[in-house]
């Protein structure tokens, strides 16, 4: 088991930045791989970032590409989401996740951070 808790979410004004933070424990760490997904109001959630166990390797949608940043630090078994020009569209609950094999589905879930973005 993995335990997952987000922070650093908050109010923000468009074009704004804000890092929010997942700490996890129970097991290594860097054992596995990790994802940021988020969820608005009336929508889906969705795919936001990802990044591979050693950070080699990150993945992002294309609706953040070239404005989110992810990363890790697995010494602080951390992970980071880095958002920069934010949109009112960023709005959402992001959460942050876990899996052990990169083809396999994520299978521990944080309780999600809020993240506001003003217009």
């Amino acid at each position: 088991q993995v335990q997952l808790v987000e922070s650093g979410g908050g109010l923000v004004q468009a074009g704004g930045s804000l890092r929010i933070s997942c700490a996890a424990s129970g097991r290594t760490f860097s054992n596995y791989y990790m994802g940021w997904f988020r969820q608005a109001p009336g929508k889906e959630r969705e795919f936001v970032a990802a990044i591979s166990w050693n950070g080699v390797s990150t993945y992002y949608a294309e609706s953040v590409k070239g404005r989110f940043t992810i990363s890790r630090d697995n010494a602080k078994s951390t992970e980071y989401l880095q958002m920069n020009s934010l949109k009112p569209e960023d709005t959402a609950v992001y959460y942050c996740a876990a899996k052990r094999a990169f083809n396999r589905e994520y299978e521990f879930w944080g309780q999600g951070t809020q993240v506001t973005v003003s217009s």
